[in-house]
Parts: C-alpha cells; sequence; structure tokens
C-alpha cells in the first residue's frame, strides 16, 4: 500500500507541475490543426467563394457558409494559438464545430458519421472557454491583473 500511496504522489505531482504547458501545447496545436482547415477553404486550390448561398438550415443567407467556416478556422485559429482574445474565439469555434456536425454530420453517433473531429474540435474549444487560455498566452499578458 505505503508503494502504491508513492507512486500516487509522483504522478500527482509531475501532473499538477506541467499543468500549464500541457494547457499551453493542447491550445497551441488544436488550434494550429484547426487553422489547416480553414486555409484551403480560404486559398487553396478551390476557394470558397464570399457569395452564393447555400441553404443553411432551410435558409439562404447568400453568403457561402462554407468561406465562414474557413474564416473563422483560419483567423479564429490564429488568434487561439497565440492565446488573444481567446475565450471569445473559443466560443465562435465551438458554436462553428456544433453547427458543422449538425449540416454536414447529421447521424447521432460520430463515428457512424466522420463527425469526430467536429466533436473533438468541439470539446476543446468548450474547454478552452470554459478555463481560459492558460498562463502562457497574450490574454495573460496582457489582460491579467497585476
Amino acid at each position: 500500500m505505503a508503494l502504491f500511496t508513492g507512486i500516487h504522489r509522483l504522478v500527482t505531482t509531475i501532473g499538477d507541475n506541467t499543468q500549464t504547458l500541457s494547457w499551453t501545447i493542447m491550445r497551441i496545436l488544436a488550434s494550429a490543426m484547426f487553422m489547416t482547415h480553414g486555409w484551403p477553404k480560404m486559398f487553396g486550390e478551390n476557394p470558397q467563394p464570399i457569395m452564393g448561398g447555400m441553404d443553411f438550415f432551410g435558409l439562404n443567407l447568400g453568403v457561402n457558409m462554407l468561406w465562414v467556416a474557413g474564416a473563422i478556422e483560419l483567423f479564429a485559429g490564429g488568434l487561439l494559438v497565440i492565446g488573444l482574445f481567446t475565450r471569445y474565439m473559443a466560443a465562435l469555434s465551438a458554436i462553428l464545430m456544433v453547427m458543422a456536425y449538425l449540416t454536414a454530420h447529421p447521424a447521432w453517433f460520430p463515428t457512424f458519421n466522420n463527425g469526430e473531429l467536429a466533436a473533438m474540435y468541439f470539446v476543446t474549444y468548450f474547454a478552452l472557454f470554459a478555463f481560459g487560455p492558460g498562463k502562457l498566452s497574450l490574454d495573460a499578458l496582457l489582460f491579467s491583473r497585476r
């Protein structure tokens, strides 16, 4: 029992001491990967036009929603990488992923409809919204109380 207690204490200490680094790595890597979905929509071989509305839950808004999604993925993703306006961008990105899931992956379970990425990005950005950018971010540098 003492061995388990010692191992538990060691693992807990290591986990506690790596929280800032792991949160920063998660925010940066997830957002950099998020940007790779926006880049082709904006600047790839077949970029999306701004106008030319698609039906969005039965409404034609006149704006190409794939272009809007690409802009959010690319620019919000960039701000999330550096940790600037994190809660706003995370909320916007989480909402986008809910909309993407509901429109492009309508079956109920992600592995049945290829919606795993949308679901994982939603969870990631919902957590970033809830907990904030972390200590290693421009938000912390610019807006933290001293």
